[in-house]
């Protein structure tokens, strides 16, 4: 009876394609699991905690410096900011099919119970050689204070910057 009263899960997937990058060149990025905060503009840092490189169990930490909300009365004149932080958990890694899962463990973003995934894949079209596809999925808890709109709409805008970021880098390094 309990679990009638609670939300619903929030699913979303968001995608990105890549113009003149194969799913090889752009798989090792996803797979080095704690270099996220290099295609992932928003984040500051991303390193291990935990567990082996390239195997579930590995735990990276995530953390991004943002402005402090306006507090009411406080002193104004000085800027002040917050370090959002999570713990993820890779929950499964695979190579041939170029796919991640993963966990966000403890965190002071508000989430409760959020798992993602992460897939490179070839596109297949008459027009799409030598491009391929971010897929980013996840399933969680409702987030307080957002809708699910508005987090799949946050999801996506950081797929496409990521998305960028790597086509930028591969281009530099393949030049």
């Amino acid at each position: 009876m309990a679990d009638e009263n609670r939300d619903p899960k929030w699913q979303s997937k968001v995608v990105a394609d890549l113009k003149s990058i194969t799913p090889q060149q752009v798989w090792p990025l996803f797979e080095d699991f704690c270099n996220f905060h290099k295609w992932l503009p928003t984040i500051d840092t991303c390193r291990h905690v935990e567990g082996v490189y390239g195997q579930p169990g590995l735990v990276r930490y995530c953390a991004s410096t943002l402005p402090s909300p306006p507090s009411n009365g406080g002193d104004q004149s000085t800027p002040t900011t917050v370090v959002k932080w999570c713990h993820e958990k890779l929950l499964s890694i695979d190579p041939v099919q170029r796919s991640l899962r993963y966990e966000i463990a403890e965190n002071n973003l508000g989430f409760t119970f959020y798992v993602g995934e992460l897939k490179v894949m070839e596109l297949n079209g008459e027009d799409d050689a030598g491009r391929c596809r971010i897929e980013w999925s996840f399933v969680c808890d409702p987030i307080e204070g957002w809708r699910l709109e508005d987090f799949s709409g946050y999801m996506r805008s950081s797929l496409e910057a990521m998305a960028n970021r790597i086509e930028k880098e591969v281009q530099v390094v393949t030049n």
